[in-house]
């Protein structure tokens, strides 16, 4: 069943796949591809997107942290995208990768994002045209964002401890293998020297994927509020930090709470539990 998007707090940052085929050549709108497999983009793509890969593009290659301002506005530069433009996230995995990529593009203050419903998966599902053709778009001057609102949207070990200890919400949005200490890593995944496996304490456990349909499109906003705000006990105005591993899964869950129910208040912990798992004193739950 099609979900109508305008039921959601904020319809206007999701698009479906007739609306992004009327504007893919719009000048003021840059379809971007960000995945978990890198080698996607090459093989086919949706015509005009660009590629954006997290790792490299948005990461420090040094220190655990994003890359500085002058870095993002160069890498928008040469995608030949403005502060003004409107930029249309898209990937694999239901757009767990996209919705990374959304999430750091607003920790600079671009707030002129949307997110392809159903994600690349379902574009070509549904037989819309791909190509290997990478665009090439006349270079932009993006101005230097003056900060980063790590304040804003991002939480740190200090901040999910506080969380934590003054009992406000916590969500964990992994597999429920990791969250109860058995696994330390996704199944299928490499480990990446986690030492301890649990979750922080207070924190519930609503994996991710819990917000998607089979088909990688989001749930309908009255079932998205149903798990989220009935059956986890969310409520606006208060903080609400999320977290999963690096903060990729948490960024998706980020997007849902924001964008789709509306919520003020939400941070995404990225340093999530390839920190915590490893910090030093830092308390630890492994009960269900």
């Amino acid at each position: 069943m099609t979900t109508s998007l305008t039921q959601y707090a904020h319809p206007e940052a999701l698009v479906d796949a007739d609306w992004l085929e009327k504007h893919l050549n719009d000048n003021d709108v840059r379809v971007i591809e960000s995945n978990e497999d890198i080698l996607l983009y090459d093989m086919d793509h949706i015509p005009g997107a660009v590629h954006i890969d997290w790792r490299t593009d948005l990461q420090d290659h040094v220190i655990r942290d994003y890359v500085a301002p002058d870095k993002f506005a160069r890498l928008c530069s040469r995608h030949g995208i403005t502060p003004d433009t409107t930029c249309v996230f898209y990937g694999d995995k239901a757009n767990w990768w996209a919705c990374y990529a959304l999430w750091a593009f607003r920790l600079f203050g671009h707030d002129r994002v949307k997110v392809l419903n159903g994600g690349r998966d379902k574009w070509k599902a549904d037989g819309r045209e791909m190509t290997r053709e990478v665009p090439k778009y006349p270079q932009t001057n993006y101005l230097v964002p003056a900060r980063r609102y790590d304040k804003e949207i991002r939480a740190f070990a200090d901040e999910a401890l506080a969380q934590s200890k003054a009992g406000k919400p916590l969500i964990d949005v992994r597999s429920p293998g990791e969250y109860k200490g058995e696994i330390t890593h996704m199944a299928e995944y490499p480990q990446e020297g986690v030492l301890r496996g649990g979750h922080i304490p207070g924190a519930k456990s609503v994996p991710w994927k819990t917000a998607t349909n089979e088909d990688g499109t989001f749930k309908s906003a009255r079932d998205l509020a149903k798990i989220y705000l009935e059956q986890c006990g969310l409520k606006p105005g208060t903080d609400t930090v999320v977290y999963c591993r690096i903060g990729e899964r948490s960024s998706h869950t980020w997007f849902v709470l924001t964008y789709l129910l509306g919520l003020e208040n939400v941070r995404n912990y990225d340093g999530s539990w390839t920190e915590w798992g490893n910090k030093v004193g830092a308390p630890i739950e492994k009960n269900a």
